[in-house]
């Protein structure tokens, strides 16, 4: 299993924006998919934003797009979630996954491998 460590997370206001980082153990960083989930208090964990191996595909929850964007820098194998104009509703602790899918998977089921999570906290 890879290692992932989350950072980045905070309290910001209503269209503040924050960049997460999941740093990697892995040297086979590349061989794996990332994605971004996230856990509110008493509701299920869910799919924020994935990106393949070499990042030419991208997949993102519908309410993120357009203010979310999704990138990894495999040399340094780190994945990154820049998030824009930022809503109390996007209140959640955040999560890096490593799986290894044929392609990205928006299924938490395919991820193998977890942060500890990263707590995002905005206020309106």
């Amino acid at each position: 299993q890879v290692q992932l460590v989350e950072s980045g997370g905070g309290l910001v206001q209503a269209g503040d924006s924050l960049r997460l980082s999941c740093a990697a153990s892995e040297r086979t960083f590349s061989d794996y998919n990332m994605g971004w989930f996230r856990q509110a208090p008493g509701k299920e964990r869910e799919f924020v934003a994935a990106i393949s191996r070499s990042g030419g595909i991208i997949n993102y929850l519908d309410s993120v797009k357009g203010r979310f964007t999704i990138s990894r820098d495999n040399a340094r194998r780190t994945v990154y979630l820049q998030m824009n104009s930022l809503k109390p509703e996007d209140t959640a602790v955040y999560y890096c996954a490593a799986g290894r899918t044929i392609k990205p998977s928006n299924s938490r089921y395919h991820y193998d491998s977890w942060g500890q999570g990263t707590q995002v906290t905005v206020s309106s």
